[in-house]
């Protein structure tokens, strides 16, 4: 396998954030999910709770997922990211698969409150919620500072143009290793049932994360518990 380039240059706020204490960091993203549990700029989700929170992951994670947006029956019902419904359930077996525990990582969504429809059902966020969330993502990113991103469906991958723009499609890059904002990125399919049933079963996506497993240790060096 072919690895990106060496990283470029970072920007100055990304060093300014680099030389955080873990008590610092800590501050900053307890204020980053107070702004976000505050935040209406979306009409049709303004009673609904963002999930950004401590239950997201460690502050110093290498490693982030991104997902769409909370599930009605799972992250908006448990306040942790993908758990409580089925694609937590499997989102925890592909983790598992490639001995990846919660508490290594880090997990946010390109939306982060619950879209629902009319009816109450789950539904895609809109691009317009995608982008009012933009900046929270961006600054989650900056903050975390993790060397590899996972994105979990198309709308994930689409939200990081916003922050920084790319041409990567999970037509043609899914389960690779792709560059992007000085980073490693690898887009994978969402674990949703659906997308299990129709785009990419459970053995297709469980062998898409051994890339993941293959690019945190290209960063790290294992995937011991201290990796972080």
């Amino acid at each position: 396998m072919s690895w990106p380039n060496s990283p470029g240059p970072r920007a100055p706020e990304t060093l300014v954030t680099m030389s955080l204490s873990a008590t610092q960091k800590r501050q900053r993203f307890l204020a980053l999910s107070a702004e976000a549990a505050a935040c209406i700029r979306c009409p049709a989700m303004c009673a609904r709770a963002a999930v950004l929170t401590e239950l997201n992951g460690p502050v110093d994670a290498r490693v982030m997922f991104i997902g769409e947006a909370p599930g009605r029956k799972g992250a908006d019902r448990t306040r942790v990211p993908f758990s409580g419904d089925q694609s937590g359930r499997n989102f925890e077996r592909f983790l598992e698969s490639i001995g990846l525990a919660r508490s290594q990582i880090f997990i946010t969504s390109a939306a982060l409150c619950n879209p629902r429809s009319a009816s109450g059902a789950n539904r895609r966020p809109s691009s317009s919620e995608i982008r009012n969330c933009s900046d929270f993502l961006t600054r989650t990113i900056d903050l975390i500072q993790p060397s590899v991103i996972v994105t979990l469906g198309t709308v994930a991958l689409e939200a990081l143009k916003l922050i920084h723009d790319h041409e990567f499609s999970l037509k043609n890059d899914a389960a690779r290793i792709r560059r992007w904002h000085d980073r490693l990125l690898i887009p994978l399919y969402h674990p949703s049932p659906q997308v299990l049933i129709t785009s990419r079963k459970e053995k297709a996506q469980l062998r898409d994360y051994q890339v993941v497993s293959k690019a945190i240790r290209k960063v790290t060096g294992s995937l011991l518990p201290d990796f972080r």
